[in-house]
């Protein structure tokens, strides 16, 4: 590599880190964020690592080093949380999270004396609460979004549940996990450490991450503990009594995390109520519907309201206050209903279905193709060593409606690509027809 200065390791790792989709704004700010997290010699050659999940074999050749200083050097790193492993057909991968939600979470989802968490804390605030561009870009860069909220479950009727789909629910992600894992907070941690600490003193212990991640993070460095189905759901349990907000990560299959959410902590619902009426995150597909017969204008749901979107209001027409809704921001969470104490509040569903990617890998390819870093997430330095991956890719983007398909092709230049999705366009077409006419006959 030839000799780096400090500024140049952390340098080379800022850019290494906005090759994501989702990345970091470089300020002064993140140069101190990542010198807390990473020591030069991580930074130096974490920078030189593949977006994409590679192998310890990968990791020797590109550090010209023996696979047994890479294998020892990975653990190091998923150790401290900057790297998350996995295996497959007895191969072990790596990969390194995005910051959020991944590596800049981790660090402080335990507690730990290897790094200055109060410090750390402080730096956190004043990136993303203070500065924004971070969390504008996390939120806002792309249509596509990181996170989705989940109806509480409770509040719903029994009409309503036989409508609700698997995947909207919380519960069914716990049932169907192989590994949970259950951490600290992140979002109350920093708070406590800025000296903002929670103001309704919701529980900490409620972080739920799922699969590999789950396994990895309890396997290394124990950022997180694994835990049973019923633990789990206690979790949720308990995290619905509080009165807080499920933010899991926005697919359908396979979620990495569900966040449990108080307004005054979390990011993502600061920014819903500072930045209204932009949405941070996707909404579930319910809208809070208040009766006017019921409702006794209380207050009690715009005070509990995480993101501030109700408000207690007079009727022009009828003479009488009621709790009304603003259905724009509204991110449908269901915390109003479960605390009305009259039940005047009914979860309905939304006129027009949210839509969730269906998997991580689609929402990867959704939000490279809108923020214009397709070429990156397909053009690796591990490009077209996996077919299993690159198939994955390519078959979300044969998916894709045909605007989506064009912004991809025309990002990539290829001339490839242009050939593969007009096959697949062309095959979709067919399949349209045939249906057309076997519903004719």
């Amino acid at each position: 590599m030839g000799h780096l200065t400090a500024r140049d390791a952390y340098q080379n790792l800022e850019e290494r880190i906005n090759w994501f989709t989702q990345g970091a704004p470089p300020t002064k700010t993140l140069y101190k964020i990542l010198q807390v997290l990473y020591s030069e010699e991580e930074a130096k050659w974490m920078a030189l690592l593949p977006i994409r999940p590679f192998t310890i074999k990968r990791a020797a050749r590109i550090w010209n080093t023996t696979e047994g200083k890479a294998e020892r050097f990975l653990n190091h790193l998923c150790e401290k949380a900057l790297l998350v492993d996995s295996e497959y057909e007895g191969v072990r991968k790596f990969v390194m999270p995005p910051p959020m939600a991944g590596f800049f979470e981790f660090a402080l989802m335990r507690t730990r004396g290897d790094i200055d968490q109060k410090y750390l804390s402080e730096l956190y605030y004043q990136y993303m609460n203070v500065e924004e561009d971070f969390i504008k870009d996390l939120f806002w860069a792309t249509e596509t979004k990181l996170g989705r909220v989940y109806v509480q479950e409770p509040v719903l009727t029994n009409r309503q549940t036989n409508h609700i789909l698997d995947y909207e629910r919380a519960s069914h992600i716990i049932d169907e996990a192989e590994y949970i894992g259950l951490g600290t907070c992140y979002c109350r941690h920093k708070a406590f450490h800025a000296g903002h600490p929670c103001e309704i003193d919701a529980p900490w212990d409620v972080c739920l991450t799922f699969g590999n991640v789950a396994r990895s993070l309890a396997e290394h460095g124990e950022h997180a503990r694994l835990i049973s189905k019923e633990e789990a759901m206690d979790a949720l349990e308990r995290s619905y009594s509080s009165n807080l907000v499920q933010i899991g990560e926005n697919v359908r299959e396979d979620p990495a995390f569900i966040c449990n959410c108080c307004g005054c902590c979390c990011e993502a619902l600061q920014a819903a109520r500072r930045f209204r009426p932009m949405q941070p995150v996707a909404t579930t597909n319910y809208l809070p519907q208040i009766s006017w017969e019921k409702c006794v204008a209380c207050g009690k749901c715009a005070k509990v309201c995480p993101i501030l979107a109700i408000e207690i209001k007079e009727s022009r027409t009828r003479g009488k206050k009621r709790a009304v809704v603003d259905t724009d921001i509204c991110l449908g969470c269901g915390v109003c209903a479960r605390n009305c104490s009259f039940d005047a509040i009914e979860m309905k569903r939304r006129p027009i279905q949210v839509v969730t990617p269906v998997t991580s890998t689609h929402r990867f390819v959704l939000q490279a193709i809108e923020k214009g870093t397709l070429p990156n997430l397909i053009f690796d330095n591990q490009a077209f060593a996996s077919h299993r991956a690159m198939a994955a890719v390519f078959g979300v983007i044969l998916r894709l409606p045909p605007l989506k398909q064009a912004l991809a092709s025309k990002q990539l230049k290829s001339v490839y690509l242009d050939r593969l999705l007009e096959r697949g366009w062309e095959r979709e077409k067919a399949k349209r027809l045939e249906k057309e006419d076997s519903g004719e006959r």
